[in-house]
């Protein structure tokens, strides 16, 4: 299936994510009219004291929902699109089909962000190792700046890793996840060229759509809190909430499609060079870590 195909026919996931952010934008809008109620009781600094509490509170709540609610529905997602690419088909229920994979391939939730949290912070590290390389041409005019081009978009591109893995954990079964997580790692890299290259055109619609994101919600709500008299701070702090909900809801949701779609093109047909693993845990204490984990659980890689 086509990366549109998968997008627009897992459409289900993405009102998901858009219903969980604009729940706590709303929940977050509540609570400001509450905390200002409240503040605007007391003389003195009493509402900046309320707005405090309030960005706390809308901290918390965001975590609360987008940290666990949204992780388990993402690896739902991404357990959909891993089935589409490799079978060509979409499941006919998506939500009881991605919440029995998830279930059936880490067994519990905390196991899920275990593997997650390992492999984020192993990709991070691992870019920030590449970001160094060719640190020795930077006194030549002009390479510094391409060189921050080129990492801005290998970074966008990097940042949907993790998911890309995990997509190869449902694909390989049979494997522990921890052991399909860190080979999954290992396939990455070991195709990165192909793989960037193929972000590259992605990655620029990406860059749009999400300056659209920030640049819209700041003209709505600058616009009408302007209008009313209210405070631009708030207006700023709300827009930048729709903002995030927006693009975690559709852009990386597309994004996530079209790298896991490459991704799955080459990893069956990827004969992974075992020398690899030690290259990445020299450059990446995370990838060590899942790397121990992966033989712990009694799958060798090397």
């Amino acid at each position: 299936m086509k990366t549109k195909d998968i997008y627009f026919g897992t459409m289900k996931f993405v009102m998901v994510k858009l219903a969980m952010g604009a729940g706590v934008t709303l929940a977050s809008i509540v609570l400001l009219v509450i905390f200002m109620l409240i503040g605007s009781l007391f003389e003195g600094g009493g509402l900046y004291f309320m707005m405090i509490l309030w960005l706390i509170a809308t901290a918390v709540i965001y975590g609360l929902v987008m940290n666990y609610f949204g992780y388990m529905v993402k690896a739902g997602h991404v357990a959909v699109i891993a089935h589409a690419v490799t079978s060509g088909q979409l499941p006919e229920d998506q939500f009881a089909f991605g919440k029995e994979a998830v279930k059936e391939r880490f067994a519990a939730s905390n196991v899920y962000f275990v593997v997650d949290k390992l492999v984020s912070g192993a990709v991070r590290q691992l870019q920030n190792a590449v970001g160094k390389v060719g640190g020795a041409l930077n006194g030549i005019p002009g390479v510094s700046q391409i060189a921050s081009i080129l990492q801005t978009f290998i970074g966008i591109a990097l940042g949907y890793v993790d998911e890309c893995c995990l997509g190869y954990c449902f694909l390989k079964k049979d494997e522990g996840a921890f052991k399909a997580s860190c080979d999954g790692v290992v396939i990455y890299f070991q195709n990165a060229k192909r793989l960037l290259k193929d972000a590259a055109v992605t990655t620029l619609i990406v860059i749009v759509g999400t300056a659209a994101a920030w640049v819209l919600p700041m003209i709505l709500f600058g616009v009408i809190f302007s209008a009313l008299s209210w405070s631009m701070i708030i207006a700023f702090i709300l827009a930048i909430l729709v903002s995030i909900v927006v693009k975690s809801a559709f852009i990386d949701s597309f994004m996530l499609v079209k790298m896991m779609v490459s991704y799955m093109e080459v990893a069956p047909q990827t004969e992974i060079t075992f020398d690899l693993y030690d290259k990445l845990c020299k450059l990446s204490s995370k990838f060590k870590e899942l790397f121990g984990k992966a033989k712990a659980e009694g799958g060798a890689v090397a």
